[in-house]
């Protein structure tokens, strides 16, 4: 019996630093969790492009100059009435937020500065119809009376969400 207790307390002592040991540390990832919910109106330009040509400015007469375009965009989705917004980046060579300015397409230190006005910026129209965008910009005459000579340009980007 001695060698089976013997063995016994032998046993026990065995399974106990078994039992001890710590297990070996757990491996762990992350897992990232996305969803995308998807607004009701879907509203874009049917037009990439426009022009708002100032024409020739005479210094010698500088009176204010003010013109006007437009762009055609349509809204979809399954909301009805669509709901969209319009904004515009100020232009390549802003000066600050409505600080728009066109530069000289050869002396490019030269700018003439002028404001851009977007009608509408904002609503709900009725999807799948035809809206427009009236884009409307204005160079003062004080601007331009003691600019260099020649052409100016700027692009403005103008974007429609969502």
């Amino acid at each position: 019996m001695v060698s089976r207790a013997k063995s016994f307390t032998i046993l026990i002592f065995i399974l106990s630093i078994v039992l001890t040991v710590a297990p070996a540390a757990a491996e762990t990832g992350i897992l990232s969790v996305t969803a995308t919910v998807l607004s009701k109106s879907n509203c874009k330009f049917n037009s990439n492009t426009a022009t708002l040509n100032f024409g020739n400015l005479d210094p010698a007469s500088p009176v204010d100059r003010t013109v006007s375009t437009s762009i055609t965009f349509m809204c979809h989705g399954s909301a009805n009435p669509a709901t969209f917004s319009i904004t515009d980046d100020d232009g390549m060579y802003e000066t600050g937020p409505n600080g728009n300015r066109m530069r000289h397409t050869t002396l490019t230190t030269e700018y003439l500065s002028y404001s851009l006005t977007l009608n509408p910026t904002a609503g709900t129209v009725p999807k799948n119809t035809d809206q427009t965008l009236t884009i409307t910009g204005a160079v003062k005459g004080s601007e331009y009376q003691d600019a260099y000579v020649g052409n100016y340009s700027d692009t403005v980007v103008i974007s429609i969400e969502p």
